[in-house]
């Protein structure tokens, strides 16, 4: 079984919009996200736009259906979708739970609601070699000694937690995270706080804002960000995409859950590779592979090798 694994923000650099395929589904793609916004899809990878929260999940969802949709025209269609935060949109898209316009409406309006609620001073960071129970202690630990409160943003393997709270709180976190051992602390290019209460309301107005959108049955297999879970009804999946900023992500748990279904290839959509290692170093069996990281005909030649390779 094929998967494909989207990023989330975070994983975005300058031009990675223009580093995808020369297809004619990557053209189409860009075509249409282009006629739906109204304006130059190409200028979302700039530098500046960068800075943007809106420009940034537009670009991710953008980049992520366009990979999806030439594999799919090479004959590469995936069984499981799956996205981390933003990567969700394109993942409901390639499932077939909803289509690509109206998931380019939502991503603008939930990256408008999040950048609205926090545009300063919040944002995420990342710890590596504590367990979640360990860094619970450690959030419990800040909160009582510094009334400085932080969330447990995505868990994305068992010693990799992202953090999400305000730029003060994060600093603190992390000095008290490898003072605690961690291997590694760090902020992301992340300029809110996702995955936390703190984004509730900002998920409620998404919810309304769903309502007015079709969503559908997934044909394929969606995992779904909050449970880690497939989803296979088109309220399940509505609900999943409107609420997941104000929930944690259980990134481990949906890749356990795809390797249990069978996924044996997981291709990993631009322009990240992050997700990628995150299979690599945690399970054995699969074989992970980073889009972004080879031509686009290596990588349908690889896959199409690797999946032939497990049916044998």
């Amino acid at each position: 079984m094929l998967a494909l694994l989207f990023p989330g923000q975070g994983a975005q650099s300058e031009g990675f919009l223009h580093r995808l395929p020369q297809h004619r589904a990557v053209e189409d793609t860009l075509a249409e996200a282009a006629d739906t916004l109204d304006i130059d899809v190409l200028t979302l990878d700039s530098p500046e736009s960068l800075e943007s929260t809106v420009a940034v999940q537009l670009g991710l969802t953008i980049a992520g259906v366009a990979i999806a949709r030439a594999l799919a025209d090479e004959g590469l269609v995936a069984d499981i979708s799956a996205g981390l935060s933003v990567g969700a949109y394109p993942a409901a898209v390639g499932s077939g739970a909803v289509a690509f316009r109206d998931a380019l409406k939502m991503v603008r309006r939930r990256a408008e609601l999040m950048e609205t609620a926090y545009p300063s001073g919040y944002g995420l960071a990342a710890v590596s070699g504590l367990s979640e129970r360990q860094v619970e202690t450690l959030v419990a630990q800040q909160a009582a000694e510094q009334r400085q409160r932080v969330y447990i943003g995505n868990v994305n393997a068992p010693r990799q937690i992202v953090m999400a709270g305000a730029d003060r709180a994060l600093d603190s976190f992390i000095e008290r995270a490898l003072a605690a051992g961690a291997r590694k602390a760090t902020r992301l290019a992340v300029s809110v706080p996702s995955h936390c209460e703190l984004l509730a309301h900002a998920s409620d107005e998404l919810v309304a804002y769903s309502r007015e959108l079709r969503f559908e049955r997934p044909r394929g297999i969606y995992i779904g960000n909050r449970g880690g879970r497939p989803l296979y009804t088109a309220e399940a999946i509505r609900e999943d995409l409107a609420t997941n900023m104000r929930y944690t992500v259980r990134w481990f748990d949906a890749l356990t859950v795809m390797q249990e279904m069978g996924a044996q290839v997981l291709v990993e959509a631009p322009p990240g590779q992050v997700l990628t290692d995150i299979v690599r170093e945690n399970f054995s069996e699969p074989s992970a592979l980073a889009a972004g990281t080879l031509p686009f005909d290596r990588l349908v030649a690889t896959v199409r090798r690797r999946l032939g390779s497990t049916l044998r």
